[in-house]
C-alpha cells in the first residue's frame, strides 16, 4: 500500500545526505518533497501543511549527535510525528459486558461481512467465544456469506431470513448468544451504497436497542478521502469506538489510514490486508510507521511466526539442526509454516531494508510450489536420507514432481549449502564464511 509514499520519502530525506547539519534552508528543502509526497498519498492539504510545519519545528535548532547523520535525525522526527498523527498507541477493543455486543457499520462493498468473520476468528484465537449475527436484511447474499464464514471458522452464526427488522434480528441474536454461552456478539449491518437517512436512522435505532460495547466503523482504503469523509458522517451520527481499514493489500495510496485519526478523533483498530480469514491484524501506529518509512514491522513478524511455529516442535527442529538431522521432510514442514503467516512479500516487506529491494519483483504465494512437488514426490526414506537418491531416483522425482532434473539438482544443492549453515551457525562458526556458503548466495532475483 505504501510503496509510492515510501519511496518520495526516501527521496526527500536524500537531500539531507552529507549535510553537516540542519539547517532552516535544507529543512525546508526536504520538507517540501516531504508535503508534496503526503498529498500524493492522498493525505488531505492542510493535514500534510500541519504534520510538516511541526516537523519543521522540532527540527530546527536541534543538536546532530555525532553518532548520527541530519537525514537520520529527520526521519526520527518524521517517524515520531507519523505516528502521533496516526493515533500514538494503539487501542484495544471493548469486550467489557457479558456478552461483549459489537455493532459493525459501513458502507456497502466496504468489506463488514468479510471482516465480521474475521473478527470472530480473530477473538476465537483469543480463547473468546463469539456468535456472528446477520443484521442486513437487504442482501440476502450477505446473510448466507456469514453462515459459510461462520462453518468455515467454526463459530456461531444467528439468521433469519425471513425477518426484516434488523433491530429484532440484533436482538435475537443476542438472547440466543446468551443462552448458547456465548461471551461476544459480532453483529453485522447494512450497508448502503451512500450516506442516506434511512440508513443512518436505521443503524441508529438498532445502536439504542442494543446498547453495544463496541462500535467499529469499516471503510474501504481504497477511497482515498472519501474514506475519511465517509467516516466522518457516520461519526456525526453513531459516534462510533474505531476504524476498520480494510483492503489494504489493493492499490491504494494510504491517505486514509494516515489522516483518518486527526479527522474524526478515533483511533483505527483494525486492518484487512486480503480475504483470508486469517488477514486481519490489530494496527499499530509505530509499526506502520515504520513500514511507511522502509524500517520494516520486525514485532509484526516475529508475532506472526509465534502464532504459526509450535514451541514444542521447534525445540525438536533445534535438537535436529545441533545434530546435523535437518531433513527434507522438515523443510517441507517449514515451507508450509511460513506460507500460513501470508503474504510472502507483504513478510519480506517487514525485515528492515528489504521492503525496496522487493517492491520491484512479483513474488507469488506459489513460490515455493516447485520446491513442494519436488519434496513431495521423494519416498519418505529419500527425505530422511538425501544421499540415498542416486541419478535412477533424481530421475524419477524429476519425472513425479512434473519438474526438470536440473531442478532437482540445484534443489538438493542449496538443501545442502543451507544445512552446512545451520551447522556453523549452532556451532559459532566464522561468519564470513557462512555468508560465502550462503547458497542464496548471487542468485538472481
Amino acid at each position: 500500500m505504501f510503496d509510492n509514499l515510501s519511496d518520495k520519502l526516501d527521496r526527500a530525506f536524500k537531500v539531507l545526505k552529507g549535510q553537516g547539519k540542519i539547517t532552516e534552508i535544507n529543512v525546508a528543502e526536504t520538507l517540501k518533497e516531504v508535503r508534496k509526497a503526503l498529498l500524493d498519498a492522498d493525505v488531505n492539504y492542510k493535514i500534510a501543511k500541519d504534520f510538516t510545519d511541526r516537523v519543521k519545528e522540532k527540527a530546527i535548532g536541534e543538536n546532530v549527535l555525532t553518532s548520527i547523520s541530519p537525514s537520520q535525525l529527520m526521519i526520527k522526527i518524521v517517524n515520531d510525528e507519523l505516528v502521533a498523527l496516526m493515533g500514538g498507541a494503539q487501542e484495544e477493543i471493548n469486550l467489557t459486558g457479558n456478552p461483549s455486543i459489537i455493532l459493525i457499520a459501513g458502507l456497502q462493498g466496504s468489506g463488514k461481512t468479510t471482516f465480521s468473520g474475521k473478527l470472530a476468528n480473530y477473538l476465537k484465537s483469543k480463547g473468546k467465544t463469539p456468535m456472528l449475527v446477520a443484521a442486513d436484511v437487504y442482501r440476502p447474499a450477505a446473510i448466507e456469506q456469514l453462515r459459510i464464514l461462520s462453518e468455515q471458522i467454526g463459530v456461531s452464526v444467528h439468521t433469519d431470513f425471513d425477518s426484516k427488522d434488523p433491530v429484532a434480528i440484533a436482538q435475537e441474536g443476542i438472547r440466543k448468544a446468551k443462552a448458547q454461552g456465548c461471551n461476544v456478539v459480532i453483529i453485522d449491518t447494512a450497508g448502503r451504497l451512500a450516506v442516506d437517512e434511512q440508513m443512518m436512522d436505521e443503524i441508529a435505532r438498532v445502536k439504542s436497542s442494543i446498547n453495544p460495547n463496541e462500535i467499529l466503523f469499516v471503510v474501504d482504503s481504497m477511497t482515498g478521502q472519501d474514506a475519511v469523509n465517509t467516516a466522518k458522517a457516520f461519526n456525526d451520527r453513531l459516534n462510533f469506538d474505531g476504524v476498520v481499514l480494510t483492503k489494504l493489500d489493493g492499490d491504494t495510496r494510504g491517505g486514509a489510514a494516515i489522516t483518518i485519526k486527526a479527522v474524526v478523533n478515533k483511533p483505527i483498530k483494525f486492518i484487512g490486508t486480503g480475504e483470508k480469514m486469517d488477514a486481519i491484524d490489530v494496527f499499530y501506529p509505530e509499526r506502520m510507521a515504520s513500514r511507511i518509512l522502509g524500517m520494516g514491522d520486525v514485532v509484526s513478524l516475529v508475532e506472526r511466526a509465534q502464532q504459526q511455529f509450535d514451541e514444542v516442535e521447534a525445540a525438536k527442529l533445534q535438537k535436529k539442526i545441533r545434530k546435523n538431522q535437518f531433513d527434507f521432510s522438515d523443510f517441507l514442514n517449514q515451507l508450509q509454516q511460513i506460507k500460513k503467516m501470508g503474504n510472502l512479500k507483504d513478510l519480506m516487506g517487514m525485515i528492515p531494508g528489504m521492503g525496496k529491494m522487493v517492491k520491484d519483483i512479483d513474488i507469488s504465494d506459489d513460490a515455493f510450489k516447485h520446491i513442494e512437488a519436488i519434496i513431495q514426490s521423494m519416498t519418505p526414506t529419500e527425505r530422511e536420507q538425501p544421499e540415498l537418491i542416486n541419478g535412477n531416483r533424481k530421475k524419477r522425482i524429476a519425472t513425479g514432481s512434473g519438474r526438470t532434473i536440473e531442478e532437482v539438482n540445484k534443489l538438493m544443492k542449496q538443501f545442502e549449502d543451507m544445512k552446512k549453515m545451520m551447522k556453523m551457525m549452532n556451532g559459532g562458526g566464522n561468519p564470513m564464511k557462512m555468508m560465502k556458503n550462503n547458497p542464496f548466495a548471487g542468485m538472481k532475483r
